[in-house]
């Protein structure tokens, strides 16, 4: 196995440093990916895995001003390894976050709500009454996008894989906000003229699945729409048809949230809104957690197996 629980001193507390007690940390795919090696992040080994996860604060070294003991903090980037206990790290590593927001909501903040807010304000104009579609619409990204999506009053068409438990997980995604809820299949159906009977054929289109999916949901786009890639879960190719971009001419474009963060590592104000935007939601009760599961560290491996299982509804979340 890639994997080791291990024991490390703590190193001592340098001026620019802040010592974290992690609290809680998910496992996401890019987190498996990084370590399968296949992510163009490369951690140098031997390294702690995780990307994403809350921490509180202990104590800070001199110079550092912007936190203080007892203050919540989540990566400002991707590669911090937050499968640990407790960690030194440079102060610029971290973000502050609120500390009256749920735990879980804290932890699984930095990565899918910042994709899902991004992608829907950066690449169309969305006004409300305006729709968008989206495929892996159960996965953490799909879950933020419904919420941040109903709270501006911008309506979804949620594409899922047929499952056993399909009724059920679409009343979850209903009970989300999702305006409707439909199978891969339904994508080629008649069924469809009946949504546009109530809901506009979607501007924005977002992919994180990649082969005949996205081909079967870049047909409902309107002309001049964009269609975003931002994950590829069924490991193929995106395929369109010569005519999507001659007589509709569709845009298509692509998103990583590490890109973003890097091209806006001097832009505080992005981040900070952004940031803000989230946590207003989270206090209002307009985005909430993605399903999770709790697991403590040392069941570490059962954590991971689980995550890779196909069809899976649930987060696993380390609890440190």
């Amino acid at each position: 196995s890639l994997f080791r629980l291990k024991d490390l001193e703590v190193p001592k507390l340098g001026d620019s440093d802040v010592h974290v007690k992690m609290l809680a940390a998910p496992i996401n795919p890019a987190d498996i990916n990084m370590i399968q090696g296949t992510y163009p992040l490369l951690s140098p080994l031997p390294a702690v895995g995780g990307n994403e996860g809350v921490g509180e604060v202990l104590e800070v070294g001199r110079h550092v001003t912007a936190l203080k003991p007892g203050d919540w903090v989540i990566p400002a980037d991707a590669g911090l390894g937050t499968w640990r206990t407790w960690g030194m790290l440079p102060e610029e590593k971290l973000l502050k976050v609120p500390s009256d927001i749920p735990v879980l909501c804290a932890a699984t903040l930095s990565v899918n709500p910042c994709t899902a807010f991004r992608v829907l304000a950066d690449f169309e104009s969305l006004v409300p009454g305006d729709s968008i579609i989206q495929n892996a619409a159960n996965s953490g990204v799909g879950q933020a996008v419904i919420q941040i999506a109903r709270a501006s009053g911008i309506k979804t068409i949620n594409v899922v894989r047929d499952r056993p438990d399909l009724p059920k997980l679409v009343e979850r995604l209903m009970a989300l906000g999702a305006d409707h809820v439909i199978t891969e299949e339904m994508l080629r159906k008649p069924e469809m003229k009946e949504i546009f009977k109530s809901t506009p054929k979607p501007r924005l289109a977002l992919n994180c699945v990649g082969g005949k999916s996205t081909t079967e949901m870049l047909r409902h786009l309107q002309p001049k729409g964009t269609m975003v890639t931002y994950g590829g879960m069924a490991k193929q190719p995106v395929m369109v048809p010569v005519s999507a971009f001659i007589f509709r001419d569709v845009r298509l474009r692509g998103f990583w949230m590490t890109q973003w963060r890097k091209d806006h590592a001097q832009d505080q104000a992005s981040v900070a809104g952004m940031m803000d935007t989230l946590c207003q939601l989270i206090r209002r009760g307009q985005l909430t957690a993605p399903a999770c599961t709790e697991v403590p560290l040392q069941d570490y491996r059962a954590a991971l197996e689980a995550s890779m299982k196909p069809f899976v509804s649930s987060k696993q979340i380390l609890l440190l």
